[in-house]
């Protein structure tokens, strides 16, 4: 079976990657960087499209949001998708709008949700609701979560597969997400190993609604992982991912790469490692 190897796109290579035209499956943008009606950078995109398949990646609907989906920004990426016809879109399992001082306001970030039947609802009802104005699955991705929010009464993953099951969408497994989390909670006292912690993580996701796998670069501080995407792939995240892919056949594996962007070659290096993983699970 084909699982597909992308990287992220970012400025620093738009010509270069028009130029060379890499052998890649696809490529991945940020959803909201493209929201322009015209102009340049939806110029470009629509250049690339005819050669890859696109993969449009948001940080703004904040699915988690007691306050529901803001109407210009859904609006924005329906008649995105609608341009580019992508092969899968996605945002976070976080909360970002809420009401401050008789006002809604966005945080500009990705915060965390508790797990439990309250916050479940509200995220089904705004997925469900970008799903059906999209005409299409919509796949949501674990966070990186550097503060436990008080109130979960079930596993990450357990809310994460209800989620699936009830809305029909598909879930972004980030597997250096889970790494740095797992990174954290060791260093805030969790007597764990954070790989091992990190495979049965993966393995209590119930196979067939998987689309796509990231992997990406961290930061480790003395009292803090961070994910900023800033560096090579670890190690430990690579065997992540191989247990990824061998666990979720078919699903497509994106590199990120957003700070400090290093050449294209380095990219596409860390793209032909992913797709070495590939094809040693898949292979007869």
């Amino acid at each position: 079976m084909t699982q597909p190897v992308g990287i992220g796109w970012r400025h620093a290579h738009y010509a270069q990657l028009l130029q060379e035209q890499p052998g890649l499956d696809f490529i991945e943008v940020h959803s909201e960087n493209f929201f322009g009606e015209g102009g340049a950078a939806l110029a470009v995109l629509l250049a690339a499209r005819q050669r890859y398949e696109i993969s449009l990646h948001g940080v703004g609907l904040a699915l988690g949001s007691a306050c529901g989906i803001d109407d210009r920004h859904l609006d924005q990426l329906a008649q995105l998708v609608q341009r580019i016809e992508p092969v899968r879109v996605s945002d976070h399992a976080c909360f970002a709008r809420g009401p401050v001082a008789g006002n809604t306001v966005h945080a500009a970030d990705l915060l965390p949700i508790p797990f439990n039947s309250e916050a479940l609802d509200v995220m089904c009802a705004n997925v469900q609701r970008v799903q059906d104005r999209l005409r299409r699955p919509l796949l949501v991705e674990n966070l990186s979560a550097y503060v436990r929010m008080a109130g979960s009464d079930r596993d990450e993953t357990d809310f994460l597969a209800e989620l699936a099951q009830r809305t029909g969408c598909g879930l972004l497994i980030d597997v250096n997400n889970i790494y740095v989390n797992a990174l954290n909670a060791r260093l805030a006292g969790d007597n764990i190993d954070p790989l091992a912690a990190c495979m049965q993580w993966l393995d209590r996701i119930p196979q067939g609604i998987d689309s796509e796998i990231h992997v990406a670069g961290h930061c480790v501080m003395d009292d803090i992982v961070i994910d900023d995407h800033g560096s090579l792939v670890c190690d430990a995240v690579w065997q992540l991912h191989r247990h990824a892919v061998n666990r979720f056949k078919g699903a497509a594996t994106l590199v990120e790469w957003d700070t400090g962007v290093p050449a294209l070659e380095v990219l596409l290096a860390e793209a032909a490692r992913a797709r070495s993983n590939t094809l040693e699970v898949v292979a007869p």
